[in-house]
């Protein structure tokens, strides 16, 4: 799996120490045979119950740079499904990568953890939305074209508004940026005119002074009869002047104010990360328990086939011994011999099943193993694997 941040191989191996030097092989051939040694101490490397707390992290976007994305369930996503389509999985990945992606499902759900706008752009949307409710019909001009302005508007263009103005000193750079968001170009010395016109004003240029002054939005409130405003100040100096926040109907956010937001929402997210480490612990629990009983299912099937390889062999001695037996009578006794067999290995059956999950229970897994001698006979599917 390879995202922006992070490469991991998962991998079921039945040597632990041999199986993290093949993978490290594998990033060193992989790398035009760079030495292993250089790349080890740039690796980490989870077994057991630690690998997969930490695929149910990764996947939930507890252990993304910021927590809640939504990309990384997406980019697993594709992974396992690349990795299915090339039958590189087997029964272990699958429960595993399934129960991932059903953990991070959970985790948005049960939990705020994508709630709140982690990022200065889209905290200018939601902030946006607080002002107008609805912004399907609002209409959003660019003073200026930074970065962080431009993945603002795209924002508010993804969440309804549909006018979008673009104005910038290079006229030829505001058409061809007005042209991406199916918008208006105005050249620079006409946007304070122009701003009459909209509801959300972005402004980032490397102005040295104020470009919006607090007479030029006291003329355009008046123009639009008090129609609020939100003016979003992403430059640094400032370009719009802070008294314009006195004015009714005029709603400011500078970056500084933006970033406060951004911090917030971090730390909120943080809270509800705490959450979704719960949550990931139960789940943790749920997988080792189902993954402990693939450890007994072995055994099971061995003593079953042991106890029915007993029963045949006896039953055909017993009858072959019999003169002038029915059909009937060959079908009681066989019945009988079913029911002594069962009743004998119901009880270990039992025990062992519900010793599984405990510390105990692979003690009770070899005892079983040996008080029955199964270690001489493998189930069916066991002898295919040996073959």
């Amino acid at each position: 799996m390879s995202t922006c941040n992070r490469v991991e191989v998962y991998s079921v191996v039945k040597d632990l120490e041999d199986g993290t030097a093949q993978v490290k092989k594998f990033f060193s051939d992989f790398h035009d045979s760079v030495n292993p040694k250089e790349i080890t101490p740039h690796l980490y490397v989870y077994s057991a119950e630690d690998a997969v707390r930490h695929i149910f992290r990764v996947a939930s976007s507890l252990d993304s740079m910021v927590v809640g994305e939504p990309q990384i369930l997406g980019q697993i996503k594709d992974a396992f499904e690349y990795s299915l389509s090339n039958e590189a999985t087997g029964v272990i990945l699958n429960r595993l990568f399934k129960k991932a992606i059903s953990v991070a499902k959970m985790i948005r759900t049960e939990t705020g953890i994508a709630e709140s706008a982690v990022s200065v752009s889209y905290t200018a949307v939601e902030l946006a939305k607080k002002i107008f409710e609805h912004l399907e019909d609002k209409a959003v001009m660019l003073v200026g074209a930074g970065e962080m302005s431009e993945l603002a508007a795209k924002h508010l263009k993804n969440n309804g508004v549909k006018n979008v103005m673009v104005s910038t000193r290079t006229y030829q750079r505001a058409i061809k940026l007005a042209k991406e968001f199916n918008g208006k170009a105005t050249k620079f010395e006409d946007f304070p005119s122009e701003m009459v016109n909209a509801d959300i004003v972005i402004c980032s240029t490397g102005a040295p002074h104020y470009l919006i002054r607090y007479d030029m939005v006291e003329q355009i409130i008046h123009q639009r009869r008090n129609r609020p405003v939100f003016f979003i100040d992403i430059s640094v100096p400032r370009n719009i002047d802070p008294d314009i926040n006195k004015i009714d109907n005029v709603y400011l956010y500078d970056i500084d104010d933006l970033q406060s937001v951004v911090e917030a929402n971090r730390k909120e997210r943080e809270k509800e990360g705490e959450k979704a480490e719960e949550i990931i612990r139960a789940e943790v629990s749920t997988f080792s328990n189902w993954f402990k009983t693939l450890e007994v299912v072995p055994t099971i099937v061995a003593l079953k086939e042991k106890m029915e390889d007993i029963r045949k062999a006896e039953l055909e001695k017993t009858i072959s011994k019999l003169k002038n037996v029915t059909n009937e009578e060959k079908k009681s006794i066989e019945n009988m011999a079913s029911a002594i067999v069962n009743k004998i290995i119901h009880t270990p059956l039992i025990a062992l099943k519900q010793e599984t999950n405990s510390d105990d229970g692979a003690l009770y897994i070899e005892t079983i193993r040996k008080l029955f001698n199964l270690d001489k006979q493998l189930p069916h599917h066991e002898h295919k694997k040996k073959e």
